[in-house]
């Protein structure tokens, strides 16, 4: 399957709740480069390089580790894609890989929440610079004796965010649209506790033509 879902929306949780539930990998793409860099691999060295200068890692890159790492035997009973694919042309990529081994996607799992929810989630954090403990104004305030020195990564002011949301939302719609017509895309309201999320992502998964595989496992 392919996770896909705003900055903020609980995705990684949810992705940690799924590996456990059906004992399958999650590959997150940030996790694949980072693992390759500290290897010291070809390709993750070349990576790195992309990556320190903050720029985007082209595909002749993030294809072959990709596919590198799916052919690892942890991935023959299943796998979660979380960061990848990106684009149109990167998914129509990984359809052409998965036939030609034989495989298939079964869903891409899309957790949905409002804009402003997410501004809300992601701006309303703040972090404690001697602890490291993070805290959000509104959901998780910090105690009054930490509340004077906490402070907000730049990461998680409005603007900063914004511009995340409109990258997501562009490299979403283009998956989206390739994955739309094949109807294996399944959306999930991402509005609600944890544990909440997770029952409905496991219904969107399980109610439709689950693959066996899955529905073995408790």
């Amino acid at each position: 399957m392919v996770l896909i879902g705003p900055p903020g929306s609980g995705k990684g949780t949810q992705a940690a709740r799924l590996v456990e539930r059906y004992g399958i990998p999650h590959i997150s793409t940030g996790e694949m480069f980072r693992a390759a860099l500290a290897a010291k691999s070809e390709l993750g060295l070349k990576a790195g390089s992309f990556m320190k200068a903050g720029q985007l890692v082209p595909d002749d890159l993030v294809l072959p580790m990709a596919f590198e790492r799916l052919a690892m035997p942890d991935c023959r009973s299943g796998f979660i894609l979380d960061g990848f694919p990106r684009t149109h042309q990167q998914a129509e990529m990984l359809n052409k890989w998965l036939n030609e081994k034989g495989w298939a996607l079964d869903f891409v799992l899309v957790i949905e929440l409002p804009d402003e929810l997410i501004l809300e989630r992601n701006t309303g954090r703040r972090n404690d610079p001697v602890t490291g403990a993070i805290y959000h104004l509104k959901f998780n305030p910090p105690p009054p004796d930490v509340a004077g020195r906490v402070v907000q990564r730049r990461d998680d002011t409005t603007e900063a965010v914004s511009t995340r949301l409109a990258k997501y939302h562009a490299e979403a719609e283009s998956i989206i649209s390739f994955y739309l017509p094949k109807g294996i895309l399944r959306r999930v309201n991402g509005n609600g506790p944890p544990e909440v999320v997770i029952q409905r992502i496991v219904t969107a998964i399980e109610e439709t033509h689950a693959p066996r595989s899955l529905t073995n496992n408790p």
